[in-house]
């Protein structure tokens, strides 16, 4: 196949093949060219889910040569590539012609396993493209070394619409309509860093009939995951307490909680992986399995945060009790193995004031039974 390139060209071989990913980062439909290169193959960077361009002697690399590009979509490929570390650089295709791919600078990643862009699209797909919608948002208003701080909430909360669309709860008690009914008139975020604040007019459809045009802030958080761990041979659970700022800002006497495991939902992650991770890095416990507890929205009137629960099933001896959390984070976690008719008289007291510890409680409190009867040998 012979295609007439110039030097300009800019040749893809990763994500940005998934055609939708590539109208959102240049804003328009490619001018784009199926094409190859020689002596080379996509592995998947070593410990990552992107894609990384390597020398393979006797392989062949297929891609998209994209042509006619504007300065401002050039602009915004190198917007979406650099937090990631790639450049421009000039390359020699199958047949001779140059072109410029985009290839990280200084080797910082490591070979993978091949990468499949079918499986990637079916996997990691949904998610980075809603990133993109977010990421793209921001070009031309922040610079490359800000978007890289947000990354990892963009792509936490790209993971939360994803999870949003997915999820399907029974609809049997609601008469409300769908979201289809209502008019987003005007949107704006003025802040946004770990969280975010969006500022909306909507209007939708009234249970009468008619509209309601309504202005709301609305608090943008991500999903996360609650974690009960519950040994059911001893009949004990571990609870964590830590520091937390907002019961100080309301002026609490004591802003040391108690609570469960928990912690955000990456981008890409399930909430079960979420509930594994958050369960070792907060406390360093195995957990054997997870048992659904509840789904919800601890605040709809004005958070967008969807709490996904468990009873995590754990081999909980005394000494599984000590100190935990992420330096990174600025985690500062004690942790402590209880019996469960003390995590009641908690709840009786109100010395339990977080409100996913008191659901999951009420969970265990239902299921609990079971879970020893199953545990215990008869």
């Amino acid at each position: 196949m012979n295609i007439i390139t110039a030097d300009d060209d800019i040749v893809l071989f990763g994500t940005l093949t998934d055609p939708e990913l590539l109208e959102i980062v240049l804003g328009a439909v490619a001018d784009a060219q199926p094409v190859a290169l020689a002596d080379h193959r996509v592995f998947t960077a070593a410990g990552e889910t992107f894609p990384l361009l390597l020398p393979c002697e006797g392989a062949q690399a297929e891609g998209l040569l994209l042509k006619n590009l504007t300065d401002e979509q050039v602009a915004r490929l190198d917007y979406y590539e650099a937090p990631y570390g790639y450049e421009l650089v000039s390359v020699v295709l199958v047949d001779g012609q140059r072109a410029r791919l985009y290839t990280p600078t200084d080797n910082q990643y490591g070979k993978g396993e091949p990468w499949s862009l079918a499986y990637w699209q079916q996997t990691m797909g949904a998610v980075t493209r809603e990133a993109a919608h977010e990421i793209m948002d921001l070009f031309g208003k922040i610079a490359i070394a800000e978007l890289v701080r947000k990354l990892g909430p963009i792509r936490a909360r790209a993971q939360a619409r994803v999870n949003a669309r997915n999820d399907a709860p029974p609809v049997i008690l609601r008469k409300g309509p769908s979201r289809d009914a209502v008019e987003v008139v005007a949107q704006n975020r003025p802040y946004s860093r770990f969280f975010a604040m969006d500022e909306l007019t909507l209007r939708h459809t009234r249970f009468d009939g008619g509209t309601n045009l309504v202005e709301r802030e609305v608090f943008v958080a991500v999903d996360a995951v609650v974690v009960l761990p519950y040994d059911p041979v001893r009949d004990t659970v571990l609870l964590i307490e830590q520091f937390r700022p907002a019961p100080f800002a309301r002026g609490d006497l004591n802003p040391w909680c108690l609570e469960a495991v928990a912690g955000r939902i990456d981008g890409g992650e399930s909430p079960e992986i979420a509930a594994h991770r958050e369960a070792e890095e907060e406390t360093g416990l195995h957990l054997s399995d997870l048992v659904p507890a509840a789904n919800y929205y601890p605040s709809p009137g004005a958070l967008s945060e969807y709490l996904y629960c468990f009873i995590g099933l754990a081999d909980l001896p005394d000494d599984a009790a000590g100190l935990g959390g992420l330096d990174a984070e600025d985690e500062d976690i004690r942790s402590m193995v209880i019996p469960f008719a003390t995590l009641m008289d908690a709840v009786r007291s109100g010395e339990v004031q977080n409100g996913p510890l008191l659901i999951c409680t009420f969970c265990l409190d239902r299921e609990r039974a079971r879970l020893r009867a199953d545990a215990t040998p008869a």
